[in-house]
């Protein structure tokens, strides 16, 4: 298949080549006819890629104080190089798109091979869309109108919000795209409409559709035509569709408006407020949030939920409906605002038609290569020729922790990275190229019985780790997965069984967790001075985590496994290694039920007891301040103390010769875990942490996870 990409960091547009996505569960395979590019939305995206590191900072002033409280905690070079991979990585475009069905995932009733569909998918020529993310299209509304749904989708959501009446009188600030589509919405619910806008051109239109208008290029005053408009009484509301840095549409619908009108704000302005505009008059202000009810919900768009009609009547999908509704009956006229038609593949072409005419509105994309030319699962990268002493590597995802240094560290190992797999296909080819794989797919089968490939790399969400490990295991690869190695006890029993039963036929893989922080060289320093010492130890271990939505994929028990077993595994690993002795016990706590907290295992405490009489107490907590240390280990033992600060300060008290190693840059030994494991593959040595400890590491962050969760 082949889908748009936009370069943040230097601004290109591309078409690239990558696998057909795989149709997962709840999901529907979609071949594209037609895709309309939101003038809007992706003009503002391909001007922010091409903006300066400056401009792009000024842009984002939140992302640029994040950044500085990552350089308190992390240090300048790690944030640095955090921030230059995070613009590296480019941003597929486009949500407005219209194709026929291709392949039906499991658990999709409603839709069928051969349906013609609308979905927010990307500009690409196959995409896998979530099912409550698509509709069917009525048979009398043209591909080409259909492809509007999306962005007339977004102002419909704002007219709910509004709650027009037959009679009322509407303003629209901003006259493009979805402006225009705002204004057909509201004249079919019975409204009269003023449109304001810089551009005639565009306000020629909004008449065309009913409305009267106001050109701000003509010095015309918008607040006296609102009020003239509303015959004195001023206007019962107003619609904001317009992008702009200033916030002088909000200020101007305030001054317009009639007491307790309404102001919906589906655009972008900039929000400095006069409270007396909206004190004196009551007004009414909200954000309306893109589609409708449903969007960001993982549990509506992710996992298919939807919303009882009886209690929402119009999600997001039930609004790409409505419009699909109002496209079968005429009431939408959208071929008039078609200004562009470009072949797909000629897309950077439209792109540059996009930046630089700014009256261009409808740019369609048409797609008319063969399907059959678009299902090809593996696209070959760089071409490599297989050493077979060496790690021949697999890798199994590609998301942000695979890409920024995962992947990087496999490679500075010297490693051979073979084939890099994932569901969608374009993160493989965007991280596979920029990696030197020699092929990108979405076969994980194909990857597994590749006799050239020795090694699999597992970097996928959390509840699928076990699977893969599993199967790699069963097909005697060896086998690195990041944390953690499974999410039950039943699961760590499965991969025990396949683990033994390969020794027991002389068919030796290894099984690796990328527990790193044991390998970060201030570790390996507190280890070498720990073994000096002969009684036991105490330790206190702080992981400042910072908080994290209740709703994210990492707190789900079913997905991620909870912080506990996702993260603070971590930390009982490497409690484990510098203790050096079994767990023999394991307590946990976590905190209460108040008004103010919400009950979580993301602040809790683990205490371990070890076999040689050493315990030590892990506090995994996410309501500290974002400038504390994040990471913190301390250890007390033979009147010596060792601290170690986020992986960059250590030091030392009472050791004779030592007092301190401090790290220019955060190093929590990333690069030292896979060139340890990739070492013992290619010497033929055991894996560099023993089977048996990392199975005991897994039972016991299990144990810990459910006291906490019986504590609820």
């Amino acid at each position: 298949m082949k889908q748009i990409l936009q370069d943040m960091a230097k601004g290109g547009t591309t078409v690239t080549e990558a696998p057909v996505p795989q149709c997962s569960k709840g999901h529907l395979l979609i071949s594209t006819n037609t895709s309309l590019i939101s003038a809007g939305t992706e003009r503002m995206l391909v001007g922010f890629g091409k903006a300066s590191m400056l401009d792009k900072a000024r842009q984002q002033p939140d992302k640029v104080k994040m950044v500085l409280e990552k350089v308190q905690t992390d240090g300048l070079l790690t944030t640095y190089d955090a921030v230059k991979s995070k613009l590296a990585q480019p941003l597929p475009l486009g949500y407005c798109n219209v194709g026929v069905v291709h392949e039906v995932g499991v658990g999709v009733d409603n839709f069928k091979v051969g349906d013609r569909v609308v979905s927010n998918g990307p500009h690409a020529d196959m995409v896998k869309v979530p099912k409550n993310l698509c509709a069917k299209i009525p048979d009398n509304v043209t591909d080409e109108a259909a492809s509007f749904t999306v962005v007339a989708s977004i102002g419909l959501q704002g007219i709910r919000l509004a709650q027009p009446t037959i009679g009322e009188s509407f303003v629209v600030t901003g006259a493009g795209l979805i402006g225009l589509l705002t204004i057909q919405m509201l004249r079919a619910n019975g409204c009269r409409v003023l449109a304001i806008d810089f551009d005639q051109s565009k306000l020629e239109l909004a008449k065309q559709f009913g409305a009267e208008v106001c050109n701000l290029a003509k010095g015309e005053d918008p607040v006296a035509a609102g009020l003239a408009f509303s015959r004195g009484a001023g206007v019962d509301g107003v619609i904001i569709t317009a992008s702009t840095k200033v916030s002088d549409p909000v200020t101007q619908a305030a001054r317009m408006s009639r007491k307790r009108g309404r102001i919906i704000l589906v655009g972008v302005t900039g929000l400095e407020l006069n409270r007396a505009d909206f004190y004196e008059k009551e007004l009414s202000f909200q954000v309306s949030c893109s589609y409708g009810p449903g969007r960001y919900d993982a549990a509506y768009e992710e996992k298919g939920q939807d919303y009882p009609v009886g209690f929402v009547r119009w999600t997001e999908q039930r609004n790409f409906v409505a419009v699909l509704d109002m496209l079968a009956a005429y009431t939408l006229n959208v071929d008039a605002l078609i200004t562009h038609r470009f072949e797909f593949e000629d897309a950077p072409k439209a792109y540059d038609v996009l930046t630089q005419d700014k009256s261009g509105l409808g740019i369609l994309l048409q797609y008319s290569s063969p399907v059959e030319t678009r299902l090809e699962k593996h696209v070959i990268l760089n071409p490599i020729h297989i050493e077979p002493k060496n790690a021949v590597v697999g890798f199994i995802g590609a998301g942000n922790y695979a890409s920024r240094i995962l992947i990087p560290a496999f490679k500075k190992a010297s490693s051979q990275l073979h084939t890099i797999v994932t569901s969608g296909g374009i993160n493989g080819v965007i991280h596979g190229e920029k990696a030197g794989f020699a092929e990108a797919s979405t076969d994980i089968d194909a990857l597994l019985n590749n006799k050239d490939i020795n090694t699999v790399a597992i970097a996928t969400r959390h509840n699928s780790h076990a699977y893969f490990v599993e199967k790699a295991l069963a097909a005697n690869k060896n086998v690195f997965v990041e944390k953690p190695i499974a999410l039950t006890i039943a699961e760590i029993e499965k991969i025990e069984q396949v683990y033994n039963r390969n020794i027991e036929k002389d068919q030796f893989s290894r099984v690796m967790v990328g527990f790193n922080r044991r390998f970060a060289p201030q570790v390996q320093k507190m280890k070498s001075l720990l073994n000096s010492v002969k009684e036991p130890k105490s330790f206190i271990m702080t992981m400042n985590a910072g908080a994290i939505p209740a709703d994210h994929w990492t707190q789900d028990n079913t997905v991620g496994g909870g912080r506990i077993i996702g993260e603070a595994c971590h930390f009982i690993d490497l409690m484990r290694f510098l203790a050096g002795s079994k767990i023999v016990s394991v307590q946990a706590r976590r905190m209460g039920d108040t008004d103010a907290v919400q009950v979580l295992e993301d602040k809790a405490s683990i205490t371990l007891g070890f076999e040689d009489g050493s315990f030590g107490t892990i506090f995994y907590l996410a309501n500290g301040a974002s400038n504390f240390p994040k990471e913190r280990v301390e250890i007390f033992t033979a009147g010596r103390v060792l601290q170690l600060d986020n992986f960059r300060k250590l030091k030392g008290f009472g050791w004779p010769g030592f007092s301190k190693m401090n790290l220019w840059r955060q190093d929590k030994g990333q690069d030292a875990c896979a060139a340890a494991f990739v070492a013992s593959i290619r010497d033929g040595k055991e894996a560099p942490i023993p089977a048996d400890e990392i199975f005991e590491v897994a039972r016991i962050t299990i144990q810990a996870t459910e006291i906490l969760r019986s504590q609820a």
